[in-house]
């Protein structure tokens, strides 16, 4: 029975339930039934996969479908068993989750001619009976998905997905569909050449998804953010990206304590625990997973409302296909990224160790993330034109920068000044080196060659390397400049580019935007951060708060700074906290100290409140969770069988500093430690006492500082900050 446009349109009405094609579905299936290669390129959202779920089932033979994401092939098979009642086999999965007994289950299918649709993970597809297996069998074509995997350039670079090719060969041919959501020019280039479909049909699709809001936020209070907006959107579902598996573990037990129904998912979870929060995510049971980045989700959801990363991706390929799981329904989807540049140095060594050539391809796609991050430009053109397509419009008016747009200024003179100086280089440079010597940095690279000689060196140093990096980039976007991919960025001023240059126009330009230093995710989540005031709080509450707490120093004999320090009274001033858990939230207050010192404080705060009818924030009131790092309780531990605090560091591999900042951090956090029997054998008693009396009676603060200042040269830090440890212990907390 031949397969035309009729048939083609009853199966998809009959398997699928949907009355038309999208796009160009129809164009590509056709095309595959037809025996030819093809390259499709198809936003997440755009119905990739029915490109060759369609015509596995209407084909002779079983397709196979690669793909390294696992929880995706149970997605998919569930899904396509579902649309084909009554048949089980027709669709299977191989990979390293299934035991013998069901590998000779799926083997028994495709021998017997049922299965249709058999998805491979690349690892299963290189092993020699499974070769074996599929040589046996009629295969109809084979699907590559997450096709950018093939490519080094790509976000989620995969080796085995570079000996695809020759397993084919290996197997017996048959027409190839390699589909990807996210590639830029190069990377499909890569596809192309590494698959040798170098005659395919290219079917590359729109990456604009109109109906995604895009906003980049400062990674400051991120938990608290992050469970504040959730409030905001009760019973959407989301999804929160982090970096570590640490972090992924941790942010899902914070939300859950605070009322969110959340779960984690990571590859350091068993297959079964996966298999369980991904279903009860899909079935709706819970509103939100959170996920490591490196993992990838690969869930099939129409209904995602947002996406949050809590750390900032590798690249812009990572972030594009991550935030496409929003809104693939075409209806609402909000992306949210917090970033912070102590995320790109952590980014930054993790690459440290790989190959060189490694390096500066991650180094550079780290780049194109750091540069859409602080870009005041509209997000979705910066997006666009990363994966080599235009956005005809200036203002998409649903990203965080057309929202909220930043004044302009003509750039044209700036812009002249970086193509002079390109074109009167010998060589070719990066941006961040062009960018150095406008604003006269020098640096080693700089000297090596010479170009603090330049007469352009320092031209423009009224502006910030981090100024002339902006007007580069928006050099690129407007194809004044061109990056060589090939080169790892080295640019380059096109043909438009020297035209501008010998007649310059207005050239309308945005300055990027600065962010924060942000969250330090070493620190307990309410554990103080020095020097940092809560401000913006109630003036005439945080007035009251501190004469209460001059009242309290002098009742006791204390120091104010010890009752509670100025960053925990503006954080009662915006806050409002009338219970201890509550009080607990706020800088630089701990168990121990809550109970000490906050019953008058949360009772001076309720009737304050009540006075005067104050709305309290209670979606900046987060619950949370005492630190169990593992080195944190075994520190507790070990101090409570009065062990020598070497012994205890060289049990960790710490040095003595280092295990001092933890001991203070454990203290911040409101624990109270018994040191005594360490410090009496190893300070003298004078000494023990004359630091003791000093943060007693005359220190204004318990900066250690101002300590070693105020008692001159006889102690050394360490004694110091061992009887500060003692005095926060015994009188603080």
């Amino acid at each position: 029975m031949p397969i035309d446009h009729e048939l083609l349109h009853s199966k998809l009405k009959e398997f699928f339930g949907f009355d038309s094609f999208k796009g160009e579905q129809e164009k590509i299936i056709s095309h595959l039934i037809s025996g030819k290669d093809a390259f499709v390129l198809m936003p997440t959202g755009g119905g990739k996969s029915l490109c060759y779920q369609l015509p596995a089932l209407v084909m002779d033979g079983t397709a196979i479908v690669i793909s390294p994401l696992i929880a995706l092939m149970k997605n998919q098979v569930d899904a396509i068993r579902g649309f084909v009642s009554g048949n089980e086999g027709i669709a299977h999965f191989l990979n390293s989750s299934l035991s013998r007994a069901q590998i000779a289950d799926v083997r028994a299918d495709l021998l017997a001619g049922v299965t249709k649709l058999l998805y491979v993970a690349p690892e299963s597809l290189t092993k020699e009976e499974n070769i074996a297996m599929l040589k046996e069998i009629n295969i109809s074509f084979y699907a590559i998905d997450e096709a950018h995997c093939i490519s080094e350039w790509g976000h989620d670079f995969r080796p085995e997905y570079r000996k695809i090719r020759s397993i084919i060969e290996d197997i017996h041919l048959a027409p190839i569909i390699a589909l990807t959501a996210t590639a830029t020019p190069k990377v499909q280039s890569d596809i192309i050449k590494n698959l040798r479909i170098n005659d395919a049909t290219v079917f590359k699709s729109s990456f604009n998804r109109p109906n995604l809001y895009y906003e980049i936020r400062d990674k400051v209070d991120t938990e608290k953010d992050i469970i504040r907006f959730i409030r905001q959107n009760p019973d959407k579902s989301g999804i929160i990206y982090c970096l570590s598996r640490k972090k992924v573990e941790e942010l899902a037990h914070l939300l859950s304590i605070n009322g969110i129904k959340a779960l984690p998912y990571h590859a350091g979870l068993d297959a079964k625990t996966r298999a369980e929060n991904q279903d009860l995510f899909l079935m709706e049971e819970i509103d939100v997973i959170v996920a490591t980045i490196a993992f990838g989700m690969g869930i099939d959801k129409p209904d995602v409302r947002f996406v949050i990363h809590y750390d900032i991706p590798k690249s812009l390929e990572g972030y594009y296909q991550e935030t496409g799981r929003a809104g693939r329904d075409g209806r609402e989807g909000q992306c949210i990224t917090y970033y912070s540049y102590k995320d790109i140095q952590k980014l930054e060594k993790f690459m440290q160790g790989k190959p060189v050539a490694e390096q500066e391809i991650g180094k550079q796609l780290l780049g194109e993330t750091v540069a859409y991050a602080e870009s005041n430009q509209c997000r979705r053109k910066l997006l666009l034109n990363y994966f080599g397509e235009d956005y005809p419009e200036e203002n998409c008016g649903c990203c965080d920068n057309c929202l909220h747009p930043k004044a302009h200024f003509d750039g044209r003179e700036d812009m002249c000044l970086v193509i002079e100086l390109i074109n009167s280089l010998p060589e070719r440079f990066k941006i961040e080196h062009l960018a150095n010597i406008l604003s006269g940095e020098t640096n080693s690279i700089i000297k090596s060659y010479r170009h603090d000689t330049l007469e352009l060196f320092g031209a423009g140093s009224s502006h910030t390397v981090h100024y002339w990096c902006a007007v580069i980039h928006q050099g690129l976007i407007r194809h004044l400049l061109d990056k060589d991919i090939e080169t790892y960025g080295l640019i380059s001023v096109t043909d438009e580019g020297q035209a501008f240059f010998k007649e310059p126009y207005e050239l309308l330009l945005v300055e990027d935007r600065t962010f924060a230093e942000g969250d330090d995710d070493d620190e307990d989540f309410d554990v103080p951060v020095s020097g940092q005031g809560g401000g913006g709080g109630d003036p005439e509450l945080l007035s009251m708060l501190k004469d209460l707490r001059k009242d309290i120093s002098r009742k006791l004999g204390l120091q104010p700074w010890i009752i509670f320090g100025d960053p925990s009274l503006e954080d009662m001033s915006l806050l409002y906290p009338v219970t201890f858990d509550e009080l607990r939230n706020c800088q630089g207050v701990g168990e121990g100290k809550a109970h000490k010192y906050g019953k008058p404080f949360i009772e001076l705060i309720a009737r304050y409140v009540e006075e005067r009818d104050i709305t309290r924030p209670d979606d900046f009131v987060v619950k949370t969770v005492a630190n169990k790092s593992a080195n944190k309780v075994f520190i507790i531990q070990s101090v409570d069988r009065r062990m020598n605090l070497e012994d205890i560091a060289s049990a960790r591999g710490l040095d003595m500093d280092t295990l001092l900042g933890e001991l203070e951090v454990i203290v911040a956090a409101g624990t109270k430690l018994d040191l005594n029997y360490y410090i009496e054998d190893n300070i003298d008693e004078d000494v023990i006492d004359e630091i003791y009396d000093y943060f007693k009676e005359d220190a204004l603060s318990d900066s250690v500082s101002d300590a070693m200042a105020a008692l001159g040269g006889d102690y050394t830090e360490t004694e110091i900050r061992l009887v500060r440890l003692k005095f926060l212990c015994e009188v603080a907390n």
